[in-house]
């Protein structure tokens, strides 16, 4: 019994000499030699929100370093109008500038800055433009009001469009962002003081689509008021008036 123990041992101190000199059989942790990866960062110039005067001429943006491990970086700039699309800050309009950045693994990172480019208030004698807070009712007899800001621009030759037609109901109320909006409805001033408007525009509704018409168009230039209707494809009306800011 104590040959056999010896031989034992012996066989175990050769398998542990033949092991360790054996070249394919490597150390633990030999394979998991990881690597350092920074991230990118963004760095903004100037504020992430800004409002120009209602009469600026242009716009110059602050703009942002990208960097990565304190090294500089390439840096991608993009520039969406909310409203009234443009890939550039040329008019009115809110704006979101888009800065992005990438690190040699395809990490990104990401910044953003809102641009408010307002109209200027219309006098109601040759203009309606302006920013407008809204007041409406919805069949079937939904009430809100003091929401906004709706937006009219001027687009020249007395063509004048809304932010959103039906007066930020499912932007702002709903609180669904500008994909709902409705989008495009303008409205031509003939003879602002004798109400005489054209409205012949058919519109949808965001991302809910349908088909979105308005009836009746009118002012008020003692009170600066707008009051309009529109009516959708899926049964709803909003009687909707807006009070100049």
């Amino acid at each position: 019994m104590k040959n056999y123990k010896l031989i034992l041992f012996a066989f175990s101190i050769l398998g542990l000499i033949t092991t360790s000199c054996n070249p394919s059989v490597e150390a633990p942790g030999a394979e998991d030699q990881s690597e350092v990866t920074f991230l990118p960062k963004i760095i903004l110039e100037g504020d992430t929100s800004i409002e120009l005067d209602c009469d600026a001429s242009s716009y110059s943006d602050p703009g942002a370093v990208a960097e990565v491990a304190g090294q500089e970086i390439e840096l991608n700039t993009a520039v969406a109008g909310t409203y009234y699309g443009g890939s550039s800050v040329d008019g009115v309009d809110i704006y979101s500038v888009s800065y992005s950045a990438f690190n040699d693994d395809g990490i990104p990172a990401t910044a953003f800055r809102k641009i408010t480019w307002p109209p200027c208030s219309g006098d109601f004698v040759t203009s309606i433009a302006g920013v407008y807070t809204c007041a409406m009712t919805r069949t079937p007899g939904y009430s809100t009001e003091d929401i906004g800001p709706i937006l009219i621009k001027d687009l020249g030759d007395n063509v004048f469009a809304i932010s959103d037609a039906i007066g930020g109901w499912y932007e702002h109320e709903y609180g669904y962002g500008p994909d709902y909006a409705a989008l495009g409805m303008t409205v031509t001033a003939n003879n602002i003081a004798t109400n005489d408007f054209t409205y012949d525009d058919v519109i949808g509704v965001g991302a809910f689509g349908g088909s979105l018409n308005m009836t009746s168009f009118s002012v008020d230039p003692a009170t600066k008021t707008i009051t309009y209707s529109v009516s959708w494809t899926f049964g709803y009306v909003w009687d909707i008036v807006l009070t100049q800011m």
